[in-house]
């Protein structure tokens, strides 16, 4: 009885209850945009982060993560990098040494970062400077004398594929010593200052110039299928491979800009959704409250002749819920060509690039193209709001209904 008076009572103002019903399926669409944006874009930032060098996770030298030099390292890597691989969700993982280097051409020499990596383990899924490749090759042994660097370091240094490299670094006695490469392949990531400072060197031969054992590495990076998994799958990791001598750090800890970068941006995401949840609120409030203010004589009749204020109290509850389901309907309806569109195709933001710094966002590369993903947790959570402030909008108005006296009511005119 009450579910259909509810209903038979929404749709008296028809107008004003089609515009309350669209502003809650305006919410949700900026809502799912908001939230789908922030799900794929985070996702995008801190796994292209990862494949830059340190994984999602790391296994290193204990204090490495403070202070990062060649002396510090971790034995048995290979045996960490297998037993790490066994954990659930870990889909690849690699040894790498990874320090600062002066290389030097024929004209001129330049300080950068250096990865020495083993090309049997990289893959371009793994590794941004392999997608990024646009001439010569990878790496094809792990002691050859190959290199690969960036677009604008082979800028700087004026040489080609084929032309000799002299990089030099700092072994594990705090000795100067140099190793000449042979460029063999050019990446271009589109990040001036990745491009121009950094370097892959065979790890193999940079073992044997920094005087490393043959298992020894700087990291271990471990690479995962879910980052929002991260702090779970670390903890495993940890209980596996860890140890006194070693840090096992997730890459909160260790790219700690972009994970500063993603909180404050995820803060501010996180403000423009409860904005938008004021907005649906105050349209369900002004809906549910006008009504109950045309109709006080009404409520006096219904309250005289035996209703309960109880009942009355869930009648005025029960038209903002169907207020939320009707908006909730047409949302989905509003929100899918866009969200069907965004996710497949996204929105190119290239000619807003002047403005991007080359794509990046705190040295790490962005997708210029706008695209949304939903994670299961977020769609619960646009839901779940919904229907929150649906029935906290119509509380007020519902107590207002019924602690109203028949008497009183039925004075209204």
């Amino acid at each position: 009885m009450l579910i259909k008076l509810a209903w038979r009572s929404l749709w008296r103002r028809k107008r004003r209850t089609f515009i309350t019903c669209f502003t809650v399926a305006g919410g949700i669409l900026l809502s799912v945009i908001f939230t789908g944006s922030g799900d794929y874009t985070y996702t995008q930032i801190i796994d292209t982060s990862a494949t830059m060098g340190l994984g999602h996770i790391t296994v290193e030298p204990k204090g490495y993560n403070d202070i990062p030099t060649l002396q510090k390292r971790i034995s048995n890597a290979s045996n960490a990098r297998e037993e790490a691989l066994k954990i659930p969700r870990v889909v690849a993982a690699a040894e790498r040494i990874t320090g600062m280097a002066m290389f030097a051409s024929a004209a001129k020499s330049v300080g950068g970062v250096f990865f020495a990596v083993d090309p049997a383990h990289e893959t371009p899924k793994i590794n941004t400077f392999l997608r990024a490749m646009v001439e010569g090759e990878m790496l094809s042994e792990s002691d050859g004398r190959q290199i690969v660097i960036g677009a604008k370091m082979a800028e700087k240094l004026k040489i080609g594929l084929g032309r000799k490299l002299v990089y030099t670094m700092t072994d594990v006695d705090g000795e100067i010593v140099s190793e000449v490469g042979r460029v063999s392949g050019i990446f271009k990531t589109g990040v001036e200052e990745v491009d121009g400072a950094f370097a892959l060197i065979p790890i193999d031969r940079v073992r044997k110039v920094l005087k490393y054992a043959p298992d020894e590495a700087s990291l271990v990076a471990v690479f995962i299928d879910d980052q929002r998994k991260v702090d779970e799958v670390g903890q495993l990791i940890a209980a596996q491979v860890g140890n006194s001598d070693r840090d096992v750090l997730t890459w909160k800890e260790t790219q700690k800009e972009v994970s500063g970068m993603v909180k404050v941006d995820r803060t501010g995401n996180y403000l423009s959704q409860f904005l938008v949840g004021l907005l649906i609120a105050a349209g369900i409030l002004n809906t549910i409250f006008m009504s109950v203010l045309e109709r006080q004589r009404e409520f006096g009749v219904m309250l005289a002749v035996g209703m309960r204020p109880g009942s009355l109290f869930r009648l005025v509850v029960l038209e903002s819920l169907f207020i939320a389901i009707v908006g909730l309907i047409m949302g989905i309806i509003l929100t899918a060509p866009f969200f069907f569109y965004l996710y497949n195709y996204g929105l190119d933001l290239r000619q807003f690039a002047d403005n991007m710094e080359g794509y990046a966002v705190g040295g790490t590369m962005i997708d210029p193209v706008m695209k949304v993903r939903l994670f299961k947790e977020s769609a619960i959570a646009i839901l779940s709001g919904v229907f929150g402030l649906t029935i906290l909008a119509g509380l007020y108005p519902a107590w207002k209904a019924a602690s109203q006296a028949p008497v009183e009511s039925l004075k209204t005119i």
